[in-house]
């Protein structure tokens, strides 16, 4: 295959709603490159972009898909992504690798949820956006109200460049006003025959041209003299004008097709090679010291790996954009991200699962590279002469968690080997070992998103799990202060063990230092602090430990003993095995053995008494709140919060935004257990939300008494 030039290179991501006809479109445009000599469709299940088997089981695209066709001397990167939420990974990794997105509409349903998620993630990396109704080939087409929607929900950038004129199962023509010509396709579409626009849609036509012409102007000072002066653009200023208007995202320019009858493809594409922005258009990629990288072929060579995957009989499997220079086969980089070394000794261009050998890819290029060592998903590769990292890809916060574990012990080290394979493929899938709770929880972005890893794991990995509640991570603490002490003693024949602690624990609060005075239980005790050591614990909180003791009742050597005994109760909490936090602990007094004091002695006793004292300390509860944003259509706005405040949510304010509300709110995580498909269902699927955790806040008396009984019937079980 011939080395393309950066001027020769377009890189698009295909969005829309899962229906929108995304796969087939990029499948039409293959065929008119001539990568592919037959059509394959998402029905028989020989698509090139859905090729795995669980797309093909579903008939939806669930992963991006790398591929490419070639134009007029020109190469197009096709980026094909998942039209689900669920899979908003393969969404956000293709935006960062593209520059421009081809964001399809069904005119069916017009703007439907997915197209409006899309357009937003398209927004947040302002990139460039040319819209596409399609299906115009259905019975039930209404082009009028999707164009109606389209402008109610995207503003009026939208802008017509074609329109249809026999829209319905006879479709096989579009008036396009760049041209100011009739586009006839034939029966089997592919390439379409120019011809005079019909007298009776002459005067839409030239009305729609006045206001693209007006649209492209607005973009660009000198082309806006020239409209000034000529009323009006030759097709090469419109050109020209569209082109800056998509970058500056001042125009969204509207086509028309059918991706089943390949109605339209073709001049997408002739559209996307003459006008859509290159890579050296676009804004420069910048690192995260601060540094611009230029798109420039003469620079140093710099990759970003933007998606990882294993393939069956190849392994790991690494597509990388070309941010500078150029690329060559054998050529020695430096990972950035990790600062090791690897070497490219293989390049490929993709199509699907299909794999071109290549010798050179130029700055703007998309790629692939096998076998690297130490690359993954979110590395930067650069020569010698460029140093920095790009900054990573942000993905969405996950929106639902599921615990679980496998049916056979036997298949736990399986189990972790899968689910961290799973991690590479797909970032938005995050793998949670917790010690604390004792399971394995998986975070993701929907019900259905952790769906598709379980199948994965039964029909491809072979291992049989199932999913179960994930437990809460709560804390326990106290708020007041309380005194216990606890002698143990144990003879068992030779040396025995003996142990015996004295202490009062209290809440800890930032900025206090230790009482040397304190009343327990009506009575006044001096304490005299010696030292304090004051622990950071890893799940947030303090523990300090103070050392009152004196006159040797204690030996000093037992004082690390009591702590460590301190610290296995501050693991595994009194009141439900939580973790325990900000606690003061004073030992103040004690007695020892000459022969049986040792120190497991002393860590019983201190474990003992801390757990005694803790019960009468006032024990509360603490559960994780988490920061909720929703956006919800107005329609559905009172629904939703009524939901929340049955969830023990706090409201904390409402704003408008695009079309939508926002509503910001505090919700226990505990309420949030399949909040994603609840939201779903009562907005109907056009609400979507973010969380974040926010704090811990102490739980109402009616709930810790739940939880705590909870435990105690989950410990009788054990």
């Amino acid at each position: 295959m011939k080395t393309y030039q950066t001027g020769q290179i377009k890189s698009i991501a295909l969005l829309g709603n899962s229906g929108s006809g995304k796969t087939t479109f990029a499948e039409a445009m293959l065929l008119n490159g001539g990568v592919i000599e037959r059509r394959g469709t998402v029905e028989g299940k020989n698509t090139v972009s859905d090729y795995r088997p669980i797309e093909q089981e579903n008939e939806n695209s669930l992963y991006s898909t790398v591929m490419y066709t070639e134009f007029r001397d020109n190469k197009i990167n096709i980026l094909d992504t998942p039209g689900l939420d669920d899979f908003a990974g393969g969404i956000i990794s293709s935006l960062y690798a593209a520059d421009t997105a081809l964001m399809f509409i069904n005119v069916q349903n017009g703007v439907e949820v997915g197209t409006e998620i899309q357009f937003r993630h398209a927004d947040s990396f302002h990139k460039p956006v040319v819209l596409v109704v399609n299906g115009l080939d259905h019975e039930k087409t209404n082009f009028d109200k999707s164009i109606e929607m389209l402008r109610e929900r995207f503003g009026s950038n939208v802008t017509l460049v074609q329109f249809p004129v026999n829209e319905g199962i006879e479709f096989d023509s579009v008036i396009d006003v760049i041209k100011m010509k009739m586009l006839q396709y034939p029966k089997d579409g592919g390439t379409a025959k120019e011809v005079d626009i019909p007298a009776e849609y002459a005067d839409r036509a030239s009305e729609l041209q006045t206001e693209l012409i007006e649209k492209a102007a607005e973009n660009d000072e000198s082309l806006m003299e020239i409209f000034f002066e000529n009323d009006t653009l030759t097709e090469d200023e419109m050109r020209r004008g569209i082109r800056l208007g998509l970058i500056q995202r001042g125009i969204f320019p509207l086509f028309c097709s059918s991706a089943r009858k390949n109605i339209g493809v073709d001049r997408i594409m002739e559209f996307l090679v003459n006008v859509a922005p290159v890579a050296s258009e676009m804004p420069a990629w910048v690192t995260e010291s601060g540094k611009e990288v230029k798109c420039d072929v003469n620079g140093p060579a710099s990759i970003f790996v933007f998606k990882s995957s294993v393939e069956e009989h190849i392994g790991e499997i690494n597509y990388f954009r070309v941010i500078s220079g150029k690329v060559t086969e054998n050529i020695d980089v430096t990972n950035n991200s990790n600062d090791t070394k690897e070497r490219l000794s293989q390049l490929y261009i993709c199509a699907g699962k299909n794999r071109t050998k290549v010798s050179e890819l130029q700055a703007g290029d998309i790629g692939a590279a096998v076998k690297l060592k130490n690359t993954k998903t979110n590395h930067t590769l650069n020569s010698a002469g460029l140093d920095g990292k790009y900054p990573k890809m942000n993905f969405p916060e996950p929106k639902f968690r599921a615990a679980i574990r496998p049916l056979s012990e036997s298949d736990d080290e399986k189990l972790g080997e899968a689910l961290n394979r799973m991690h590479q493929e797909d970032p938005t899938i995050i793998i949670e070992y917790s010690k604390e709770l004792k399971q394995i929880i998986i975070h993701g972005q929907g019900e259905y998103h952790l769906n598709i890893l379980k199948w994965h794991l039964d029909k491809i990995f072979k291992i049989e799990t199932e999913f179960i509640a994930p437990k809460i991570p709560y804390r326990e603490t106290i708020t007041r202060a309380a005194q216990a002490d606890y002698r143990h003693k144990k003879q068992s024949g030779g040396a025995g063990q003996f142990g015996e602690v004295h202490m009062i624990i209290e809440p800890f609060e930032d900025g206090t230092d230790p009482k040397t005075m304190m009343k327990i239980n009506g009575k006044d005790m001096k304490l005299s602090v010696r030292d304090k050591e004051q622990i950071k614990l890893q799940w947030g909180g303090v523990l300090e430990f103070v050392n009152c003791i004196v006159g040797g009742s204690i030996d000093a050597r037992f004082l690390p003993a009591i702590l460590k005994g301190l610290m296995e109760k501050m693991e595994e909490g009194p009141l439900t095995g939580s973790y325990a936090r900000d606690i003061r602990v004073y030992v103040y007094d004690g007695k020892m053995h000459p022969v049986d004091s040792n120190e497991i002695s002393f860590k019983l006793a201190g474990r003992n008494a801390f757990s005694t004292a803790f019960k009468t300390a006032g024990p509360k509860i603490l559960e994780p709140v988490y920061d909720v944003e929703i956006m919800v259509p107005s329609d559905r706005m009172g629904d939703v919060i009524s939901d929340l405040q049955g969830r023990r949510g706090m409201v904390l304010g409402m704003s408008s935004e695009k079309g939508f509300e926002v509503v910001k709110a505090k919700v226990p995580l505990a309420e949030m257990n399949k909040y994603s498909t609840s939201l779903s269902s009562l907005s109907g699927g056009r609400a979507m939300f973010s969380m974040r955790f926010s704090e811990y806040v102490q739980v109402p008396g009616d709930v810790q008494d739940a939880v705590i009984k909870a435990y105690e019937a989950e410990q009788d079980e054990e």
